[in-house]
């Protein structure tokens, strides 16, 4: 399951007698690539299965290898002659000119072609979790809020722009999408994530793939898999999930993917389950992967993972043991640098304890993507389409530095578009949209941090507060300034009250005092995205509770006690509890480090010039402790009589508000019963009934009331956004197949059982607006990876349907 990707040199028609037969795109590419494989030596073979972490030159010269704290220095001369399979973030290593970043990965493609007996170049890899993680690039919503606008084709347009700028300076590899379900939202890395339910996760990562890869950039699909389910939501911790729920919650987003995108790349994940590190295990990295879903492209590690088999899992003795496990699992490439690949497993072939045929599976991989990108073609050219016509190797450092935009308006727009709509408004009193409000009380520690809006994997916060004296490359307005552009007439008083994790509350009492004074306070609270402890969210940073970091909570109350309406404006990571907020505030504002364009998106929909349509991705909680608990949980995960922890939500998966009202009505089904390889079709009226213009989001969700295993109470199957005007209705039909009622049975096989089940026609997992009660029938029917995977939407069919509704926007929602 591979994808065409956009190559670098136009192919030839027919073959070339003189070019050798792995330069000659004529020829298949299985015959390339077994040519070239039995012309190497060992060594040859194995430099083309690891990364070296290299940065560019900020004045245009050849990379340096970058010195990382966990592995020795590599020195590219000794390497290059047996040539050298990838370059690791030459951009997103340390701030440089991207124009310069391109002229410096050009000349050193073009050394690592000349150094090597078959002049193969590198592919070069990047982060893009929220856009090119490089200096000067336009950063875009975190995946969070990615999943909050239930709209895979703005992510699609997203990515293919992430892309295009990408391939533009010589980027060939994206380290996305993660497709991690949420198990426990104190785990540190929920902002990178999509949401809590597989199929959300599943189609929006996979419309990021199609996006990234029609720009010719490899999409990397992570991390493989169950990361995201560790014990206590740490970091990198042990993870213990039954079969079952591996295949029916955290599995099937992958599937999804590897179905439906063409990915070319997936990585594997850093956890052990049940005590088997995904590095080392053949069954997931082979059996499942490639012999049942026929996947063909490559198997990265992800940073240090095969180190780890020997330092932190304990299953390898030396780096040998750890390249010889990995490479039998199925692991094709080494990242983030030589350690395992090199020397150790060189040593490892040569006295028997490694077969040399595992070096030639992987390496017909990495070959057979190379070729694919059109790296093996005969006349490559290192020069990338950002420097087309200025001078090759001989360009001026000078001439062309500045010549790149990574932040053009049209990525600027675009990075609004998504941050509008994956803005969630929780509740609200009335009191939104601000009607001319005379003076704003804008308090809390994200009031006047220009951060706050960025991930952890953000350029600015992953790599540029190491360097506190360099500029940091893209506008990102504060709230405050967001405010005053909005509401040019108001006067806005700031006061911090406390910092975003801090102990010290002296700055409260001037909070209070400035609400008091004010018609309206805005409380900018949440997070500080950073890395291994150095924020509240990101990698590493995992939380003990999921109360709001600091003294927040405690600012909270004392706003609220102060008699004013209080709207808290949450920039954050992941869900927290409120507290006394989620009942008392006179509304709520979620946002999920939204990005570049986020405070003005943000700033928008108090004032009522976006109509929000955003709907959360992951409950927020209720309590600070009730975890860890998604709305999959099934009845005994459900408050009961027999616990005193409560785990329902404040504010249900898949809620979110609007500025209109919305009725739902004339629920027909076709038929009320189908065979387990059959399909139902139901329909019904959708109308706004509200004064402006909006749009629904529509959610199927499907109850199985008895199967032979437990199941959830309740899973989305399919979703559709319906942008109506005002007073505008519109028929909505759903196909929904026996498929998506599937699940695993007690024999491990995925199975379609007949028997009741309720098609819930939703406004959110919490609110039912329309049921069918319909009935599979038939014997049981066993399904594979190939079953049908959507439940289709279809809004307007009907033909009595009015004009078309507006692009979401403005006034559309």
């Amino acid at each position: 399951m591979t994808a065409n990707v956009a190559v670098e040199t136009p192919r030839a028609d027919a073959p070339d007698t003189a070019t050798p037969v792995w330069n000659d795109p004529a020829h298949d590419t299985g015959t390339r690539v077994s040519a070239l494989i039995a012309a190497m030596t060992v060594e040859e073979k194995v430099a083309q299965l690891f990364g070296v972490w290299v940065g560019a030159s900020a004045e245009g010269g050849e990379v340096a290898p970058y010195q990382h704290e966990m592995e020795e220095a590599v020195d590219l001369g000794e390497l290059l002659p047996a040539g050298l399979g990838q370059l690791t973030r030459p951009f997103g290593t340390a701030p440089v000119d991207p124009a310069l970043g391109a002229l410096s990965l050009m000349r050193t493609q073009a050394r690592v072609v000349a150094a090597g007996r078959f002049g193969i170049p590198a592919l070069a890899h990047e982060e893009c979790l929220a856009g090119f993680a490089t200096w000067g690039a336009t950063a875009y919503p975190v995946p969070l809020s990615w999943g909050a606008t239930f709209d895979p084709a703005l992510v699609r347009r997203m990515a293919a722009a992430i892309g295009r700028d990408m391939r533009a300076v010589g980027v060939h590899q994206g380290l996305a999408p993660v497709l991690d379900v949420v198990r426990d939202v104190r785990w540190g890395r929920v902002e990178e994530t999509i949401g809590e339910d597989p199929y959300l996760v599943g189609t929006v990562a996979t419309a990021y793939v199609q996006g990234l890869q029609s720009a010719g950039v490899l999409a990397t699909l992570k991390h493989f898999v169950g990361y995201s389910a560790s014990r206590a939501g740490r970091n990198l911790a042990p993870v213990a999930v039954g079969e079952r729920e591996r295949a029916d919650v955290l599995l099937p987003p992958f599937e999804m993917a590897l179905r439906e995108s063409g990915v070319e790349s997936v990585m594997s994940s850093y956890t052990d389950t049940d005590g088997v590190p995904a590095a080392a295990d053949e069954a997931l990295l082979t059996g499942l992967l490639r012999d049942t879903w026929g996947f063909e492209g490559t198997v990265v590690a992800d940073y240090f993972g095969i180190s780890f088999l020997r330092t932190l899992h304990g299953v390898a003795g030396d780096w040998a043991g750890a390249a010889g496990a990995a490479l039998a699992a199925g692991v094709d490439v080494e990242l983030p640098t030589v350690k395992t690949f090199g020397p150790p497993l060189l040593a490892a072939i040569a006295d028997g304890r490694v077969d040399e045929s595992l070096v030639d599976r992987a390496l017909a991989r990495v070959l057979a993507q190379k070729a694919r990108l059109g790296l093996l073609d005969a006349g490559w050219s290192p020069v990338p389409a950002a420097l087309a016509g200025a001078g090759g190797e001989a360009a001026d450092p000078d001439a062309v530095r500045g010549t790149v935009d990574l932040d053009s308006a049209a990525n600027r727009e675009l990075a609004r578009e998504v941050a509008e709509r994956a803005v969630v408004l929780l509740a609200n009193d009335g009191t939104l949209p601000l009607h001319r409000p005379r003076r704003i009380a804008l308090v809390g520690p994200n009031a006047e941090d220009p951060h706050a809006v960025l991930g952890c994997y953000s350029f600015p916060v992953h790599v540029g507060v190491k360097h506190p004296g360099t500029p940091v490359g893209i506008g990102l307005p504060t709230l405050h300034e967001a405010l005053r552009g909005e509401f040019p007439d108001a006067t806005v008083t700031v006061a911090a009250g406390c910092s975003v994790d801090g102990p010290g509350t002296d700055g409260i009492a001037e909070a209070v005092r400035a609400a008091r004074e004010a018609d309206v306070v805005i409380a900018a609270l949440g997070d500080r995205a950073g890395l291994f402890g150095r924020g509240t969210s990101g990698e590493g940073c995992d939380a003990e509770s999921l109360a709001l970091p600091g003294v927040q909570q405690e600012l909270l109350d004392a706003l609220l006690d102060s008699g004013t309406p209080v709207v808290p404006v949450l920039l954050a990571g992941r869900p927290y509890a409120l507290g006394r907020a989620a009942d008392e505030a006179a509304a709520i504002v979620q946002s999920f480090f939204p990005g570049v364009e986020g405070t003005t998106a943000v700033a928008g929909v108090l004032a009522g010039r976006t109509n929000p349509s955003g709907r959360l991705p992951v409950s927020v909680p209720r309590g600070p402790g009730a975890q860890p608990t998604t709305y999959l949980a099934p009845r005994l995960g459900q408050a009961n009589e027999v616990s005193n922890v409560d785990p329902t939500a404040a504010f249900a998966f898949g809620h979110g508000l609007s500025y209109t009202a919305f009725a739902w009505s004339g629920l027909e089904v076709e038929a009320y019963e189908c065979a387990t390889d059959g399909e139902f079709a139901l329909s019904f009226t959708l109308r706004n009934t509200g004064e402006r213009d909006g749009t629904e989001v529509v959610q199927l969700y499907l109850h199985d009331p008895v199967a032979s295993v437990v199941q959830p109470v309740q899973r989305l199957v399919g979703y559709a956004r319906v942008a109506l005007r005002a007073g505008e209705e519109r028929r909505v039909r759903a196909v929904v197949p026996a498929d998506v009622a599937s699940f695993t049975g007690r024999d491990g096989r995925r199975v379609v059982e007949p028997g009741a089940l309720e098609l819930r026609l939703s406004a959110s997992s919490a609110a039912p607006r329309l049921t069918a009660e319909v009935a599979l029938t038939g014997p049981p029917r066993y399904v594979d990876h190939t079953r049908r995977l959507h439940a289709e939407f279809d809004p307007d069919r009907d033909p009595g349907a009015r004009a078309a509704a507006p692009r979401d926007g403005a006034d559309g929602g």
